[in-house]
């Protein structure tokens, strides 16, 4: 299949175009710039446009029989600063995506929705895909309302569809000096001396899922066929929860370098505890996380530690 990567150049679109290839598929990636940290791939086909453009938009979903949908411009934690602007430049211009998609008979569209904010403070846990929905912040209110419009457009236009609800992700390619991503983050500050800082005590708990196992898991994602009335929402992550605090002392566990923590006042967009259910994925797309915390945050760090001395 030929397969278009909206936020192609990212930490998740890099990965994604890298399981797209082995598993077959050929690759478009369309984003503004250039990876950071990677120099193009002979195998890929690199679109430089603007996705509020809709003009770029429609040059590049041309000729796909799949797009993955990983562009957005906000965070969790700063989303509710300025909602109108979340709301104007993710899901107004995901309009025009689906409308592209529509136009040029695209077979299937992946949306990365939120794992850990389309739920909001969890009933339960782990968190099932039929968990009720009630997000505290603009970024989940958002990805939830792009989940609606893909079941609108599969019902006004037949333009199949699946959403995949992704944890935490982190592994190499990610940003150590992002806003978000706390694995990379603490790691990129203890390869520079730097505390790690921490909002809260540090018992906030969440689901890390390693790059690799999320990106084989989109590719089950477009692969897979459902019938009519069966799933097409699922909970990407490893199934297990972790706390900051334990994060931390797997970092020790692994790195060469000292390791210090700053604690800060916790942030009202944190909710406790998320962990996802995936037995959905399990069984629907015959695929499950293959790479275990520590091996992870190895891999991530032996990567880290590659990347500062070049």
């Amino acid at each position: 299949m030929k397969a278009l990567i909206i936020g192609g150049n990212g930490f998740i679109g890099s990965n994604l175009a890298d399981a797209l290839i082995a598993a077959g598929h050929k690759v478009t990636s369309f984003d503004r710039y250039p990876s950071r940290y990677r120099e193009t791939d002979s195998r890929i086909n690199y679109v430089y446009g603007d996705f509020a453009n809709h003009g770029d938009v429609l040059d590049a979903v041309k000729g796909n029989d799949w797009v993955f949908h990983l562009a957005y411009t906000t965070l969790p934690a700063s989303s509710n600063d300025d909602p109108c602007y979340d709301v104007r430049s993710n899901i107004i211009d995901t309009l025009q995506l689906l409308d592209a998609c529509r136009e040029f008979n695209v077979k299937k569209v992946v949306f990365i929705s939120s794992g850990g904010t389309v739920y909001g403070v969890p009933q339960q846990l782990p968190i099932q895909e039929d968990h009720p929905t009630d997000p505290i912040c603009s970024y989940g209110i958002t990805k939830l309302t792009i989940e609606k419009y893909l079941k609108l457009y599969r019902h006004l236009h037949n333009l199949d569809y699946v959403v995949i609800r992704l944890a935490n992700p982190y592994g190499e390619l990610q940003n150590p000096q992002a806003k978000q991503g706390a694995i990379a983050v603490f790691l990129g500050n203890v390869l520079q001396g730097k505390p790690i800082d921490i909002w809260g005590d540090g018992q906030v708990v969440r689901d890390y899922i390693y790059i690799g196992d999320a990106a084989k898991a989109l590719v089950r994602s477009a692969e897979y066929c459902p019938e009519e009335d069966e799933p097409r929402v699922f909970n990407i992550g490893s199934g297990q929860g972790t706390s900051l605090n334990d994060i931390v002392k797997t970092l020790k566990g692994v790195v060469d370098k000292e390791v210090n923590v700053m604690y800060h006042p916790a942030r009202s967009a944190d909710v406790p505890a998320n962990v996802l259910d995936i037995s959905r994925a399990k069984k629907c797309l015959s695929w499950e996380p293959e790479i275990n915390l520590g091996d992870g945050i190895r891999k991530t760090w032996d990567w880290l530690s590659h990347v500062s001395k070049n």
